[in-house]
């Protein structure tokens, strides 16, 4: 669905699409049917011909690809297993043009039809519309589809507005092993003439209307671990009669956040930026169904009332959620004992302009403040075994504009600018080592299910998705030009 705005060029490349939309869809079916898993090391091989494959494909298209082996890592078990190569790709050297770098992943998260798929995983199968299949929306589809926007200009035989460069790794679902260190050693090759960064490995927050995502928090994991001794006890025999570490821990885990779900840590808030008039009109304006929002997550309540008021506290303010307790009796019946040393696992999801050693410092001395007022002799340990910062950019960058225009020449209306409230490492590291622009460009919508049973991407996602990315080709192209000349013309008075 293109808008009336859109150029004779444009609709040339979009008709070419829409014929070709079959052909796209195999292609993706033969992507989604490699086992691709990165977190078991049973399936290693497989994302390793997941990406040969992938740079088989860059090769047809007539770029320049470089497997870069990145070595090995060693498993808990001291095995040592083959990490996938990574790729960088090239594909035109026109100095005219401006050289866009996109980055995308090809491993998936585990899957098995007994989880619950209503389908086999690893057979793209269409239903009413939507393309069901791991890896589908997360994050093969969004790497083929700008694939296949840059292979449409060569089909047709029109010279690419732009120079392209692909980053595609293998192993983003098990912590992107290689690529930080891979992004330094680049930082003055590789990327030394890249003009923009982009990634498209988000979603957008509705189903229907497309959004450019300029942030996400940060994430700092923490463990809190307390200890009686060496051994389990008998809750007969020592239940009343000492300090058990679990009553320890529940007291601890609870002074964290309160029913409203504000932190409860001395001076956590201190730190957080302020909300700016500009980015509060932001708010008002985006489209977020709360029903459909609670609908897909199953519960029957939020924190909040008004969708302001949800969005600021997904995204702009920080988070604590409790994710489990390590050494306790989980399994179906009742064992009656007392552990002898429990771990609870917590987060804080950070946003700017908070600082990681600063938090952990408050989180510290919070939980020894606690632990100290109930006299118990126990041993408490707090550690922080993950730490990851919040990314921000500024929404105002031409990148940001030239992606905006192509969204409404494809889908004819505005994006909305939005902020993620998960943790996206990937934006901020390539922002921090390159020094580039970076944007985050979904095309899968909120009911794609990343990670989850049943993952998709709709047919009209797939397509429109293909259509916009070659848009934005041409709009970035356009506006690098007109500011390369607006410079040129300063530089002259």
């Amino acid at each position: 669905m293109a808008s009336s705005s859109s150029s004779a060029l444009e609709t040339e490349i979009f008709q070419y699409i829409d014929v070709h939309q079959s052909e796209f869809i195999e292609n993706l079916k033969e992507w989604v049917a490699v086992q691709s898993d990165s977190v078991q090391p049973h399936l290693r091989k497989e994302v390793i011909r997941m990406m040969e494959l992938a740079a088989n494909r860059l090769a047809a298209l007539g770029a320049t690809v470089n497997l870069v082996n990145l070595g090995s890592h060693q498993l808990p078990d001291g095995w040592d297993l083959p990490l996938p190569p990574m790729i960088l790709g090239e594909l035109g050297k026109n100095p005219q043009n401006p050289t866009v770098c996109f980055y995308g992943h090809v491993d998936v998260q585990p899957a098995k039809k007994e989880d619950g798929w209503k389908t086999d995983p690893y057979t793209l199968t269409e239903i009413n519309g939507n393309l069901y299949g791991r890896g589908a929306t997360d994050n093969k589809g969004p790497v083929l589809a700008w694939i296949n926007a840059a292979e449409t200009f060569r089909a047709l035989k029109l010279a690419l507005p732009v120079n392209i460069k692909f980053v595609i790794e293998g192993m983003e679902e098990a912590g992107s092993l290689g690529l930080e260190k891979l992004l330094e050693e680049e930082s003055q090759c590789f990327f030394s003439d890249v003009d923009y960064i982009v990634i498209s490995d988000n979603l957008w927050l509705s189903n229907k209307k497309p959004v450019l995502t300029y942030g996400s928090r940060g994430n700092a994991c923490f463990s809190v671990e307390v200890e009686c001794g060496d051994k389990d006890l008998h809750s007969g025999t020592f239940g009343g009669i000492i300090h058990e570490p679990m009553t320890d821990l529940i007291a601890l885990l609870d002074s964290l956040v309160d029913s409203t779900g504000r932190i409860q840590i001395p001076g956590i808030y201190d730190s957080v930026a302020a909300l700016t008039e500009e980015e509060k009109k932001l708010y008002e304006s985006i489209e977020f169904d709360l029903e459909e929002h609670k609908k897909n997550s199953g519960v029957k309540k939020f924190l909040y009332g008004t969708k302001e008021e949800i969005l600021l506290h997904l995204w702009r303010y920080p988070s604590l959620s409790i994710h489990g307790i390590e050494g306790a009796f989980h399994e179906p019946g009742i064992k009656t004992v007392i552990p002898a040393k429990v771990v609870g696992k917590f987060s804080i999801r950070q946003v700017p302009h908070m600082d990681l050693s600063v938090v952990k410092q408050q989180v510290v001395e919070h939980l020894e403040g606690v632990f100290s007022k109930r006299n118990s002799p126990n041993r408490l340990k707090v550690s922080m075994p993950l730490g990851a910062k919040p990314w921000l950019t500024d929404f105002n960058d031409p990148l940001y504009k030239a992606a905006r225009r192509a969204i409404k020449t494809v889908f004819g209306e505005d994006p909305d600018f939005i902020r993620d409230g998960s943790t996206i490492p990937v934006a901020r590291m390539f922002q921090t080592i390159t020094q580039k622009s970076v944007m985050m460009f979904p095309i899968g919508a909120a009911d794609d299910g990343e990670h989850s049973q049943n993952e998709k991407i709709s047919r009209y996602n797939y397509n429109e998705g293909t259509k916009v990315f070659a848009a934005f080709f041409l709009e970035i192209s356009k506006l690098h030009h007109c500011l390369r000349e607006t410079s040129s013309t300063e530089a002259k008075n």
